[in-house]
């Protein structure tokens, strides 16, 4: 078994730690650091560089730090914060109370602004001007055309809006219940190929069990029309099983391939060591159904006994997008890792992608999650990313306006507030190139009906555009 070297954060400097097996259960902390050393490298890939994504909690306006100290030493998991008790001494933890406590900013209004139409961003290949489009959004997460020009976007907080005219909508009304809690919400949205002759718009969501008495939920698949401000028409097509009280790794981004198919993933809940690896449950899956929501029969584990049918991949972590390549039909997906390894894979029917026995990443408290970056049966990345860019959204260049790009991916950063563009050779990697760095906690990226690059961005609440300057 051999050792593999691991990229910690220190600030935006990558640190090589070279990690021996006798010592692969212990802290990776090997001596004391400062609490603002301590921030840079375990929190600051989730709450931000400089605080500044933290959401409004009452701990903020309570004396003393007990609160923030009980957060860091044991947890919060239904939320997806690992406890750091075997990380950090008491004495590190009240360190870092204070650190965060005192940080955080009087109006709680914290923010990195998006660039604006005023100045010029370079590219390899073009000049860019970042066009504002919409602004005042709540974690905007899908976005898609409709044919009359209208932007239908969804808040992951469970609201629908249409942006017209330069206006916001109210809320769309007949939406199912949503367990909008942690990282779910309401997510992905997409058109049916052929919506102008059926009017389907597609959604994923994390449902919430109503039969419950505790918040419950998992990812749904549903399909809906639009008359007017209220959807109709509401079908529920797949259901995530089996629910859970977490409130992370939902994932999810839909991918129609225009032979009837329609793709998504759901990640492991943050129960990687229960679903994953087992074709009983449908976490830690990429999914393939027909646009009616039955199952295609050639479908890799259709008829094996107790497997979910519409399993198409499994071993994923967080698959938070997916998308089917525009001339070869191919289907690639990124999904997060935990502290490094996040992926880019080439999704074929039926393999196993290896989470969590196999991975680039460690744990969030800096301990070794496992010493395998490959095994035997289980496929590697065509690109990791290790320190974590938070892979989120992706899209094919298509259309006039970026010919130069044709056919790359752009994938957005979510933790480093940048577009990266892949330029594929084949199913290789040719090159890459960081886009518009600096513009914001970038959640999904789609190419609009007129070729130009749409960014949403869920810090700040925006969508912006990339126009290209002759």
């Amino acid at each position: 078994m051999k050792n593999k070297n691991l990229y910690l954060l220190l600030g935006l400097a990558l640190v090589i730690v070279q990690v021996v097996h006798s010592c692969k259960n212990m802290p990776r902390a090997a001596q004391a650091r400062d609490a603002a050393t301590n921030y840079r490298m375990f929190c600051a890939g989730c709450h931000g560089d400089n605080l500044e994504k933290f959401a409004a909690k009452q701990w903020m306006e309570e004396a003393g730090t007990a609160s923030v100290e009980r957060s860091i030493k044991d947890g919060i998991l239904d939320i997806g914060m690992p406890a750091f008790a075997k990380t950090f001494s008491d004495k590190e933890i009240k360190e870092l109370a204070i650190y965060v406590k005192q940080g955080i900013p009087a109006d709680r209004t914290l923010l990195k602004p998006a660039v604006t139409a005023d100045g010029m961003v370079k590219s390899e290949e073009y000049n860019l001007v970042i066009d504002t489009v919409v602004t005042g959004l709540e974690v905007p997460w899908g976005l898609a055309f409709l044919p009359n020009g209208d932007l239908l976007i969804s808040e992951r907080k469970g609201t629908l809006h249409t942006f017209s005219n330069g206006k916001l909508s109210a809320p769309i009304q007949g939406l199912p219940p949503i367990m909008a809690f942690g990282q779910g919400g309401l997510m992905d949205i997409a058109l049916h190929p052929d919506y102008d002759k059926n009017g389907w718009i597609y959604f994923t969501y994390s449902a919430l069990d109503t039969k419950s008495d505790r918040r419950m939920g998992n990812t749904n698949v549903m399909r809906a029309r639009l008359q007017g401000n209220r959807l109709t028409d509401v079908q529920v097509l797949f259901e995530g099983t089996p629910v859970t009280d977490r409130g992370h790794h939902f994932g999810s981004k839909l991918a129609f391939d225009g032979k009837g198919h329609l793709y998504f993933g759901i990640g492991d809940r943050g129960q990687h060591f229960d679903f994953p690896q087992k074709l009983d449950n449908s976490n830690g899956k990429i999914h393939r159904i027909n646009d009616d929501g039955t199952i295609p029969t050639d479908n890799p584990f259709y008829n094996t006994p107790g497997a979910i049918k519409s399993i198409y991949s499994y071993g994923h972590r967080n698959p938070q997008g997916t998308v089917v390549h525009p001339v070869t039909g191919d289907v690639w997906e990124t999904e997060h890792g935990p502290m490094g390894g996040d992926e880019l894979n080439l999704i074929k029917p039926g393999l196993n992608y290896g989470w969590p026995v196999i991975s680039y990443g460690i744990n969030y408290d800096g301990t070794i999650l496992t010493e395998l970056t490959e095994k035997e049966g289980m496929e590697q990345p065509v690109l990791q990313w290790t320190p974590s860019i938070a892979a989120c959204g992706m899209t094919f260049v298509t259309g006039d306006r970026f010919k130069k790009w044709e056919n790359n991916i752009l994938v957005g950063s979510l933790r480093f507030d940048y577009v990266e563009r892949v330029v594929l050779n084949g199913h290789k990697i040719a090159r890459t190139e960081k886009l518009v760095e600096g513009i914001g906690r970038v959640r999904n990226v789609v190419m609009s009906p007129d070729g130009l690059v749409y960014i949403g961005l869920e810090e700040p609440g925006m969508i912006v555009r990339l126009v290209p300057v002759e």
